[in-house]
């Protein structure tokens, strides 16, 4: 997701929105009887995101977890992780030796929330209508290997892809293949708003003052037919301004529990000292921070620049200053718990090493101190973000290689900058859309990346991309995706800094939080219930 986060500002005190074209929604207090969940994700919909809940336009973390509690994918990730396992579907499988011919048959009596018959050509349609729309900055990449989609009869669909993908059934799991109804969705234009109907295992409500959408409830379709078992009724998301504001509501009971984002401060006392009747649950996560750069830019442009600046972070002392226990240092673009990782950045540069870095300088005839502006958003990805870039501009200072500034910009301006390349160094941030390898490097480096980077690798795009993507058994593509990040540590298009750990915060008499967010940071509300769990 990345991801990709598309957020905006909601204030909790906006008690008397404006209802959206999609209805209104109950208030989520104690009458309502909705498990009450906070999040700092905050959605809009306006010139540059037209459609935040489009599943060919939605690319971002908040805007997914609203699409995977209503659209239905016919795949999706299992409860305890591992491998996609059927869910609109009831059997999905690879019918050649070579992964370009893919087969999933639909479970029977599929319906819509609206009661109307699901069928083989939804799906066709669907995917085709990603494809069609290709809308800028959307999922429709995920899906680039697929040529054609076939609806082989009610029930059965079959792709056909232009290479072998074994990561194929990954994407099949992601909202960039969401359901939809050619009822509700046009086939080439996107669908404006917040309104979102699919067949998943919620409907969804929202509350919306002027652009900004400040609450959703889902509430169970009584239609849903799937692999997942929901332990709950109603859930209502609600969005907050920032961390301090959603604590307080955690502590004070008017939300049950809260997840993106905890603060680092938060985490580290939430650990220490939880208030009374809070719990802190860790979880596994594959969040990853990353410095980006565009190699066209003079002063990058040698990658000597980007080498020393490798050599140069000190990555432990980021994170003990900036994110405690919210974060580990990561020496790849492939995080330290995914089939294939290695440390090459570690390997090649080891730890903070000035001395490395002014040699890497010195020999490329590069003159010092290097002016550079590091850019970041102030809106995005958490409270931390200014104090990281700040700490990076206070390391890279004190080397004497580098004259550091940093400059903050909200998301909306952001990111379309970047995209654009506007900007010699800036930070990102990657949820990923699945748990493999393949998710970590191919956005990143293959033709029409999510960075928009003019740089491209050969031998990665043409060979190793394609070599691994062949390999069903993903220890079998282990060295492809070795070699491609031992490139990367090389040629350092992208300076890996850290991967986050996942924590949610709940009230006691909730159960289920320890499986409500799963490692690629997807939100599963159906596992939140009251008292004793199921």
């Amino acid at each position: 997701m990345n991801r990709k986060t598309m957020v905006l500002t909601a204030a909790i005190g906006l008690l008397t929105p404006a209802l959206s074209a999609c209805g209104s929604a109950s208030g989520g207090g104690a009458g309502s009887g909705a498990i009450v969940v906070g999040t700092t994700d905050r959605f809009e919909a306006a010139d540059y995101a037209p459609a935040p809940f489009d599943p060919a336009y939605a690319y971002d973390a908040g805007a997914w977890n609203v699409l995977r509690q209503t659209v239905q994918t016919l795949m999706h990730t299992p409860r305890g992780g591992g491998r996609p396992v059927p869910e609109a579907a009831s059997d999905c499988r690879f019918t050649d030796s070579g992964n370009e011919s893919y087969r999933c048959t639909l479970r029977p009596g599929l319906t819509f929330a609206s009661g109307d018959p699901l069928t083989a050509k939804d799906v066709k349609f669907s995917i085709d209508r990603v494809l069609a729309i290709k809308a800028e900055n959307g999922p429709s990449s995920l899906l680039s290997t697929i040529d054609t989609v076939e609806a082989k009869s009610a029930d059965t669909v079959v792709f056909h892809l232009k290479t072998a993908d074994a990561t194929f059934p990954y994407k099949l799991s992601t909202p960039a293949a969401g359901i939809v109804s050619a009822k509700d969705y046009d086939a080439k234009k996107l669908r404006p708003g917040f309104a979102v109907d699919g067949s998943g295992p919620y409907t969804m409500k929202a509350e919306v003052k002027g652009n900004q959408l400040v609450r959703a409830v889902f509430t169970k379709n009584p239609h849903y037919q799937g692999d997942i078992k929901l332990r709950n009724d109603k859930v209502e998301l609600r969005s907050f301004a920032d961390s301090d504001s959603m604590g307080k509501a955690l502590r004070d009971g008017s939300v049950q529990m809260v997840s993106r984002t905890l603060s680092p401060a938060q985490i580290t006392d939430l650990s220490a000292k939880p208030p009374k009747g809070v719990k802190l649950v860790p979880l596994p996560g594959l969040e990853i921070r990353y410095l980006g750069f565009n190699t066209d830019a003079p002063v990058v442009k040698d990658k000597a620049v980007r080498q020393a600046l490798a050599a140069a972070v000190d990555r432990d002392a980021l994170i003990s200053k900036v994110y405690g226990k919210a974060a580990q240092p990561l020496y790849s673009l492939v995080p330290t718990t995914v089939t294939g990782h290695v440390n090459s950045f570690f390997n090649k540069y080891g730890e903070a090493n000035t001395a490395k870095a002014a040699d890497l300088l010195r020999t490329a005839g590069i003159k010092t101190p290097v002016k550079l502006t590091l850019n970041y958003t102030t809106d995005h990805y958490g409270d931390g973000t200014a104090a990281e870039f700040d700490e990076l501009k206070t390391q890279l200072n004190s080397t004497q290689l580098f004259d550091i500034t940093v400059q903050g910009n909200d998301w909306a301006d952001y990111r379309p900058a970047q995209k654009k390349g506007d900007y010699a160094a800036y930070g990102l941030g990657w949820f990923p859309d699945y748990p493999d390898a393949d998710n970590f490097l191919a956005p990143f480096l293959e033709q029409d990346n999510f960075l928009g980077t003019p740089y491209a690798n050969a031998a990665v795009r043409t060979r190793l991309i394609p070599e691994s993507r062949r390999a069903a058994d993903r220890t079998v593509a282990v060295p492809a995706i070795t070699e491609m990040q031992d490139i990367v540590a090389d040629d350092v298009p992208v300076l890996p800094l850290w991967q986050g750990k996942q924590y949610v915060a709940a009230r006691e008499e909730i159960t289920g939080a320890e499986w409500s967010v799963n490692a690629i940071s997807d939100l599963q509300l159906w596992e939140l219930g009251r008292g004793v769990g199921g």
